[in-house]
């Protein structure tokens, strides 16, 4: 896939290194085609990992897509440079003029808080107000689901006994749905987080779909009824690695974390594991970009 990012940005010698297709700028200019462009509002706290994994996983196309960047203002990053961020991201107020073909909004490690005592709340819901006009489709993803559900249609989150931490087999739901075309019936997908969703809630609200459910972990994929929106309660993006590094992360820090389910070989945390979630995962971000971005935006925005 051209995917079109600066060559500069850390992510770029990554991709290239895993064979993926990175244009240049002058490349990219030189095809008379029209990029999908797509603003990634990226709330993770080691963006520079964020960027990587979700640029991977929109790598599975032979669309030409234009990224950008975008961060809140209202929020000051403890693990991402400020150099990196002047560099590579913009503010709400440099792109509030703009449309865009599509739009993801990432998780945050934030669930255990009320959404309200989230200190960037009222301008995500500035922005999550302003793509219901401005963007053909935006994708949500683990707590930004969360806070788009409970945003746009007064989704409850709710408080787990334990970590939903691991990997999880889901079931689909709608094999007719564009979103899910080519999944199996049953696949795995990565979750990391401390606070859940009802199906009972999602299958009340008329505005919304159930296409995907586990049931260990609850909802997973998510769509509203006219397909403008889209929530991915979990983490199809993640590495190998992610969810290990997580565990280590709790570990070092002192909190009581179960190992994650279904992941280490023999619950072994010395053993990475095989990784078993990526075709679906890249499955999902081009079904995506192809059928709720590219076949349903304009030629001109």
């Amino acid at each position: 896939m051209p995917i079109r990012i600066p060559d500069t940005l850390p992510a770029r010698k990554i991709l290239e290194g895993e064979n993926v297709f990175v244009m240049s700028e002058s490349r990219a200019l030189s095809q008379d085609i029209r990029p999908l462009n797509i603003l990634i509002l990226n709330l993770m706290p080691v963006k520079v990992v964020t960027e990587t994994q979700l640029l991977r996983v929109l790598s599975n196309t032979p669309l030409q897509v234009n990224v950008t960047l975008l961060k809140v203002k209202s929020h000051t990053s403890k693990n991402t440079s400020e150099e990196h961020l002047t560099a590579f991201y913009k503010d709400f107020e440099d792109v509030r003029s703009r449309k865009y073909d599509g739009m993801i909004i990432t998780g945050a490690p934030v669930e255990q808080l009320a959404y309200e005592d989230v200190d960037y709340w009222k301008e995500l819901v500035e922005i999550m107000d302003w793509s219901k006009q401005n963007v053909t489709n935006t994708l949500h993803i683990c707590w930004g689901a969360q806070a788009g559900l409970y945003h746009h249609y007064g989704i409850q989150k709710y408080a787990t006994d334990i970590k939903q931490f691991g990997l999880f087999k889901h079931t689909v739901l709608d094999t007719h749905e564009p979103l899910m075309r080519g999944f199996d019936d049953v696949f795995i997908a990565p979750h990391s987080r401390h606070t859940t969703i009802r199906r009972e809630d999602i299958e009340a609200c008329k505005g919304l779909r159930l296409l995907a459910v586990s049931d260990e972990v609850g909802p997973h994929i998510i769509i509203s009824a006219d397909q403008k929106q889209i929530f991915v309660v979990g983490h199809a993006e993640y590495d190998r690695n992610t969810l290990s590094d997580e565990y280590q992360r709790d570990i070092a820090l002192g909190l009581t974390i179960n190992k994650p389910a279904h992941y280490f070989p023999n619950d072994d945390a010395s053993i990475l594991p095989n990784v078993i979630w990526r075709a679906h995962a890249h499955l999902l971000y081009s079904n995506w970009l192809n059928y709720y971005v590219y076949q349903a935006t304009p030629y001109i925005l």
